[in-house]
């Protein structure tokens, strides 16, 4: 009798555990995730890099259901599509929203300021990662930025640009607010157009040159076919961020332990992006030069005229709008900041050494 009670326990026991198990299977949770870019565009492997490292760690509480841009909604739908909660999630640029919001501008990139390893340091120690929550977190979204690509190549395209004088009255394919002011301010006209399309109008002439992304995206995308003229360094996007909009009720649902996984994944991710995006620019600008295209680099006196000009652009912008303000003042106290060390460790020093930054004092006086 002793033997059956035990045995009808230790069934019951097995019973509930088998019942817990089932339940905390069936109550796994499942995403949606889109894109602003579509499947042949390599900056999608920085999202389907995340996907696969949280469906491998968190797989038994969140499986994310991943879908290239353009397949579920067009790019620029995403945006609302994520903050509604028509979907879970949505890889993205930073940048395309600065319509909504102008610190989403240097959220995204910056015009001869940071480099790839600046955004890190920044993002990871110096107030960065809040400032990105904070001006998605307006619009019912957390933020994890989980790729950092280097400067972008530049411009490319049929027509020679060799200087900034170059520039007048040159018709060029540009992304981003701050970017097209600079541009505006040399003597170009920003045209703006999906990265898709870039091609295409290089082809037929619609822009004299146009840019993207970083060399290794661009040869992917068939640069190559149709410039002949390529104009470096890509000062325009010193380095880009990328990342995961996540609707806020979404993350409230997940477990604390499952939210960390997410943002240890974006990390990982972060590290992962950078080094691939340099080792595949690397191979890219080889075969560019086999290509037959012919690299142009500006000058060290252009590139001190346009330090000039991003300045004035910085400063002006801060002072139309205080989120604006906010970040670019984080921004240039880090890099005040980090000079302690940088500028003495020159040159094995890990960012750049600049001696002309927007004035901190001025950005401070617009918030």
């Amino acid at each position: 009798m002793k033997k059956m009670t035990k045995f009808a326990l230790t069934g019951l026991a097995a019973g509930i555990a088998f019942a817990a198990f089932t339940s905390t299977a069936q109550a796994q949770e499942e995403w949606t995730m889109t894109s602003t870019w579509p499947e042949n565009l390599d900056l999608i492997k920085i999202d389907q890099h995340w996907v696969e490292l949280v469906n491998k760690l968190a797989g038994e509480e969140l499986q994310i259901n991943f879908r290239a841009g353009g397949t579920l909604m067009p790019g620029t739908e995403v945006f609302d599509a994520t903050e509604t909660g028509s979907i879970e999630a949505a890889g993205d640029w930073p940048g395309y929203w600065a319509g909504l919001n102008p610190a989403f501008s240097p959220l995204a990139t910056t015009t001869s300021l940071f480099n790839g390893v600046d955004y890190l340091n920044w993002i990871q120690q110096w107030g960065g990662r809040e400032l990105y929550e904070e001006i998605y977190g307006q619009f019912n979204m957390v933020y994890l930025p989980y790729g950092i690509t280097n400067n972008e190549s530049g411009f490319m395209g049929r027509t020679p640009i060799e200087s900034i004088a170059d520039l007048e009255g040159k018709r060029l394919r540009l992304s981003g607010r701050d970017q097209g002011r600079v541009l505006e301010e040399l003597g170009g006209s920003q045209v703006t157009l999906a990265g898709g399309e870039v091609y295409q109008a290089i082809e037929r002439g619609v822009i004299d040159a146009g840019e993207f992304s970083t060399p290794g995206v661009d040869f992917n995308a068939g640069f190559a076919e149709v410039a002949d003229y390529w104009a470096t360094p890509g000062w325009h996007q010193s380095a880009s961020v990328f990342g995961v909009m996540i609707n806020k009720d979404a993350w409230d649902a997940l477990s604390e332990e499952t939210q960390e996984i997410l943002r240890i994944a974006a990390d990982a991710t972060m590290a992962w992006s950078l080094a691939w995006s340099e080792r595949q620019s690397t191979e890219a600008t080889q075969k560019f030069i086999d290509a037959g295209v012919t690299i142009n680099q500006f000058s060290e006196e252009d590139l001190a005229r346009i330090q000039e000009v991003t300045n004035e652009v910085i400063l002006r912008g801060a002072c139309e709008a205080p989120d604006h303000a906010k970040v670019y003042q984080s921004m240039v106290a880090y890099l005040e900041h980090y000079a302690t060390w940088r500028d003495v460790s020159a040159p094995y020093n890990m960012s750049r050494v600049m001696d002309n930054l927007p004035s901190l004092e001025e950005i401070e006086a617009c918030l």
